[in-house]
């Protein structure tokens, strides 16, 4: 099978734990406006490889996965390429290699693949479905349940949530996170971490040839952080830093 990539690299603890090669896998289900990778939303691509080719690319940088580094494949949406995806993380997991993946979570199979990754990521952009549906094209309602059956599966997800203003910042959506992590029992399960907006991705739609649509009132104050950060930790949530 095939995996369709737009960039690779290494990454030190920012997509998983030490030293990790990070695959970005084109296409994505979703389209958040501040996406940071706009390159990577459209299905198709020039850079095509097999999982073979892939797992011998990985076997030969595992001197590099140092303190106690591997393998991220982030996107994009991982999910989207889900045969070839699981193929591969099959066989890194046969061959002892870290594996850790990004997701958004609405992807209905995605339980599928928690016995073969190390290290789960999962973005929850918001509390409300239909919010997040109207904003992104597609309810976060799969990602709820899959983040739930994650904890249920013992696997400690490290939960992200893009803090944007006018979006999901104000104080009532810290309070319904708080009270949706409970419900789905992320404390003491997990970790949280909040991404202030930022608009590392502002230049490349205008590469592309498309629009961006961000403005200023999507920045984030640090007393914004502060206060999600206090809402959350006494919420019994352990809020990190990368």
């Amino acid at each position: 099978m095939e995996l369709r990539i737009f960039q690779k690299g290494f990454n030190y603890s920012q997509d998983g734990p030490g030293n990790r090669l990070v695959y970005h896998l084109q296409g994505c289900n979703l389209r958040c406006p501040w996406c940071s990778n706009p390159e990577g939303l459209a299905c198709t691509g020039e850079k095509t490889y097999s999982t073979e080719e892939l797992l011998q690319q990985i076997l030969s940088s595992r001197m590099m996965f140092f303190d106690g580094g591997g393998v991220t494949f982030t996107g994009g949406e991982v999910t989207l390429q889900f045969e070839a995806a699981k193929e591969l993380l099959t066989l890194l997991k046969q061959n002892g290699i870290h594996t850790c993946i990004e997701t958004n979570g609405c992807h209905v199979r995605l339980p599928e693949l928690f016995p073969l990754v190390d290290h789960l990521i999962m973005d929850c952009k918001h509390h409300d479905p239909e919010i997040h549906r109207q904003v992104t094209g597609a309810s976060c309602a799969l990602t709820h349940q899959n983040l739930r059956l994650a904890i249920k599966a013992g696997m400690q997800p490290a939960v992200r949530i893009p803090l944007i203003g006018g979006f999901n910042a104000a104080m009532e959506d810290a309070r319904k996170f708080a009270s949706l992590f409970r419900e789905l029992g992320l404390p003491g399960n997990g970790t949280l971490e909040l991404l202030p907006y930022h608009e590392y991705g502002k230049d490349k739609y205008k590469a592309l040839g498309m629009d961006y649509t961000m403005t200023d009132a999507a920045r984030i104050s640090p007393s914004t952080v502060s206060e999600f950060t206090r809402i959350f930790t006494d919420a019994g949530i352990h809020v990190i830093r990368t």
